[in-house]
């Protein structure tokens, strides 16, 4: 008599397995990752047709794409992972030329050893900030090198989006009398990651953050697209380097007032112990918008109605000035330059 049986399936060992180099070797057992953590975290219909690419309907508009490598150290804090932050950094990228996004990619470089546990909790946070925001992860691919060769895991991201056909924003746009706004307080996600390093900890109930920006965007566009000039999520150096880039780009200087710079006390506190200066301290989830100074109570207005922008304030206008300097008056009432940060501050911050 012959009896049907469904196929051995050899099932992985998530809870205390490790990575090892078969799970890169593009065999069984780097189906069976792929599989039993990739895909199951991202699921979605392009991921289902296991092709090595995906194949999506473009929409009417221009096309933005961007892509970013993701090392933050250490890979867990407060308020996001490193998964997290990379479907929020990407994301954040695309929307910047006030894009609607609409797809991702990802990539894997996995260390030999890593804990398969840790990496099924970074897998299933991306798949749900990714389906939180609306753009699904419908490609990817995944290495695995030897012990000691990467530092846990490294992540690779690519993303596309598409800009409406009557909006421009540039670089270089920033005009003398424009305002400048930035949408909450600053350095949130940079002091949440130093308060994980090794060398550094120290208690602290401030959480990265970290966040995906369209929806935000989307608001300010539909507020006043047309007044918007450019905009910037100020991530690796922070206020102060954002700033400096506009100015160089556009030709223009700016003047900003500290009292009116968003700023949790515990972020000022942690700055001030650590020697640090806030505006040259890391956000990934927040951004900068230079905007034309008859659009900016009614953009102003739009983002304080957003949950992501409830804490945001006109920090400052832009100025001519030939050096392209960017100047702060200080809550004492004097006055300084904000200069590019010099050297690397805060290394591995995303």
């Amino acid at each position: 008599m012959n009896v049907m049986t469904k196929p051995y399936k050899r099932k992985l060992d998530v809870r205390t397995g490790l990575v090892d180099l078969s799970h890169g070797a593009g065999g069984r057992a780097m189906g069976l990752l792929i599989e039993s953590i990739f895909h199951k975290a991202f699921d979605n219909e392009w991921l289902r047709a296991g092709n090595d690419q995906s194949a999506f309907a473009v929409e009417a508009g221009r096309m933005v794409m961007t892509t970013d490598g993701y090392v933050v150290s250490p890979l867990f804090f407060p308020g996001g992972n490193i998964g997290t932050l990379a479907v929020h950094g990407t994301i954040n990228d695309i929307a910047m030329a006030g894009a609607r996004p609409l797809y991702l990619s990802a990539s894997f470089i996995i260390e030999e050893g890593f804990p398969l546990a840790d990496l099924n909790r970074i897998a299933e946070s991306m798949g749900e900030a990714s389906r939180e925001a609306g753009v699904p992860i419908i490609t990817g691919d995944t290495k695995v090198v030897e012990r000691g060769k990467a530092d846990g895991v490294f992540i690779s991201t690519a993303g596309i989006g598409v800009v409406p056909a009557d909006l421009d924003l540039r670089s270089d746009a920033a005009r003398p009398g424009d305002a400048v706004i930035v949408s909450g307080s600053i350095g949130d996600h940079g002091v949440a990651v130093m308060s994980k390093r090794e060398n550094l900890e120290f208690d602290t109930d401030i959480l990265s953050d970290s966040a995906a920006l369209h929806g935000l965007v989307a608001a300010m566009v539909a507020a006043g697209g047309k007044h918007i000039r450019l905009m910037r999520d100020p991530t690796r150096g922070g206020i102060a380097a954002t700033l400096n880039e506009i100015a160089s780009q556009s030709g223009v200087g700016f003047r900003i007032d500290e009292e009116a710079i968003p700023l949790k006390p515990e972020v000022a506190a942690a700055c001030e112990f650590l020697g640090l200066d806030p505006l040259n301290v890391a956000n990934e989830g927040k951004l900068v918008a230079i905007v034309a100074p008859e659009g900016a109570d009614a953009i102003l207005s739009a983002m304080r109605a957003h949950p992501l922008g409830g804490e945001a304030a006109l920090i400052g206008h832009a100025m001519e000035d030939a050096n392209g300097f960017v100047q702060m008056t200080t809550s004492f009432g004097g006055g300084r330059i904000v200069d590019w940060l010099s050297g690397e501050q805060l290394p591995r911050i995303c």
